[in-house]
């Protein structure tokens, strides 16, 4: 999947003999690319991100004062050292990567040793030194919202050690997707395949055309009005709830044509006084999430008013459930396409 990669803390598994981070080589780093201090870069720099983040939490202390706080997929420690600054007794963070080590002397560095516990390892075989929260923090967000993403964790997380009065940050998630017009790039990426410097390569064509683009689209691009596909309230979910057909309806809003899908998510802290919120569309800010693309095999052509409906289909690949397996059927002039797209 073109720029792929993970966009949320500690999903790959950590081997029990994984080296010390020091000593880490490419192969180690394939296994536990979370280690990398690469990625928590890019992630800590998308202000974005953890820029919503710090204002959910440090903006809205009388919500974390004297509260004890799960940090699933902890990283580098950012989120737990707000979730400290706002007033919280206890914060326990989790984390299977080799980067917890880091943390630990991140922690230590910032004065927050006696408040702050780090664990390494699964959440589902470890035993945590505080049995019940009143508040879980994670940032387990990928692309197209559940590609990588540690969704299904965070979930077993709520079930085994939130109160039953507990806040969840953030608390609902939102799925949109639009139709945008990318003929130059659509041909530079797609239709290259159709003449290789004078060679037939079009079995290549379709490969191309299943693996869905994550990169930045131009707002002018999109040429319909988006359509809700998945809303998720953090605090209701369950795992099943991650398997979905969702029906969508994309009105046109100028005649255009139409090369690709476009995918978006919203991230909203609803249970804060003072309300946060952040969208990953081509409407707003850049984030490292950036927009994922569902290329079309024919071109559509749409009129304004016109309407393109059809089925999204999304399910964690049976033989690795952090792959989506996606499946968009659509109906346009009459004409009917199903196409199959993996994200892996």
């Amino acid at each position: 999947m073109s720029e792929a990669g993970p966009s949320s803390n500690s999903t790959h598994h950590v081997a029990h003999d994984a080296p010390a981070m020091d000593n880490m080589t490419s192969r180690d780093y394939y296994a536990d690319s979370y280690a990398h201090f690469g990625i928590h870069e890019e992630m800590l720099k998308d202000g974005v991100r953890t820029g919503s983040y710090r204002a959910a939490i440090v903006n809205n202390g009388h919500l974390f004062q004297g509260k004890t706080v799960l940090d699933v997929g902890c990283g580098t420690g950012i989120l737990s050292m707000f979730a400290a600054k706002a007033g919280a007794s206890h914060v326990v963070g989790i984390d299977m990567s080799n980067i917890i080590d880091q943390a630990q002397k991140i922690i230590e560095a910032n004065g927050f040793k006696d408040t702050i516990t780090l664990v390494k390892g699964k959440l589902e075989d470890v035993e945590l030194p505080i049995q019940q929260f009143d508040i879980i923090i994670s940032e387990w967000m990928g692309y197209f919202l559940l590609y990588e993403s540690m969704l299904d964790t965070v979930l077993l997380a709520r079930d085994k050690y939130l109160k039953s009065d507990g806040l969840m940050f953030p608390d609902n998630a939102r799925l949109y997707m639009a139709a945008i017009e990318d003929q130059d790039y659509k041909e530079e990426k797609i239709n290259f395949w159709d003449n290789v410097y004078g060679f037939d390569y079009s079995c290549i064509k379709d490969i191309a055309l299943r693996e869905p683009l994550v990169d930045t689209v131009e707002l002018k691009a999109v040429v319909t009005d988006p359509c809700l596909i998945k809303s998720i309230n953090l605090l209701t979910a369950k795992k099943e709830d991650l398997t979905f057909s969702a029906p969508f309806s994309l009105t046109a809003t100028r005649d255009d044509y139409v090369h690709a899908f476009l995918a978006w998510f919203d991230i909203t802290f609803d249970c804060t006084h003072k309300k946060v919120q952040f969208s990953t569309g081509p409407h707003a800010q850049y984030t490292h999430w950036k927009q994922t693309v569902f290329y079309t095999p024919e071109t559509i052509v749409v009129n304004n008013g016109e309407k393109i409906i059809g089925q999204l289909t999304c399910a964690p690949n049976s033989r690795n459930n952090r792959d989506l397996d996606i499946t968009i059927a659509y109906k346009a002039k009459n004409a009917e396409t199903t196409v199959d797209y993996k994200m892996s």
